[in-house]
């Protein structure tokens, strides 16, 4: 899978080498993308190749793609971080949230770095959270984080079924369609 292999290269890269956008970073909320760091990577590489004398079919040297990998590596997992403490935040603040748990399930969860700098958040708060992350092989597909997902569903009774649930419309219905 690409995870795997750009963690892989990553490892002989300078996550400071490329100069990437952290997605949303003037958003005060916990929203989450990755839409313009894919944009801001797919240009990098072709600024890369330009400053290079490449093709634009020819393919970066392996420094310059391990540079790439360790940057954007970096930088994803910085947007995690932001959001993560902006959420971390909410619940701590909020007196009725007992959340002081986070489960890393998926198979970004078998990622090392991630592991390791979500440990380190998870540590540092004022009173320390819980991380439960399951091992490495298992966190092969999202097989993992949708069972855990309806696990917490029927933890609280959620359900699927339409009859007994109030449904609201985000955009009112007038007679006018527009027509």
């Amino acid at each position: 899978g690409g995870g795997p292999a750009v963690e892989k290269l990553a490892l002989s890269g300078d996550p400071s080498a490329i100069p990437l956008p952290v997605p949303m970073q003037n958003r005060a909320d916990c929203d989450f993308s990755y839409a313009g760091l894919k944009n801001a990577v797919r240009l990098a590489c072709k600024n890369l190749k330009t400053e290079r004398g490449l093709a634009p079919e020819d393919e970066l040297d392996e420094q310059d793609k391990a540079n790439v990998a360790a940057s954007f590596q970096n930088v994803a997992i910085k947007h995690i971080e932001q959001r993560l403490k902006r959420a971390m935040k909410q619940c701590e603040e909020d007196p009725e949230c007992q959340i002081k748990s986070l489960a890393v399930v998926g198979g970004v969860a078998a990622n090392k770095e991630l592991r390791s700098r979500l440990q380190a958040i998870c540590d540092g708060r004022k009173e320390p959270w819980i991380m439960a992350v399951p091992p490495p092989r298992l966190c092969t597909d999202q097989g993992t984080m949708s069972a855990w997902a309806a696990i917490e569903r029927i933890k609280v009774g959620s359900t699927d079924e339409a009859e007994g649930q109030d449904v609201f419309a985000r955009f009112p219905f007038s007679g006018d369609m527009g027509e």
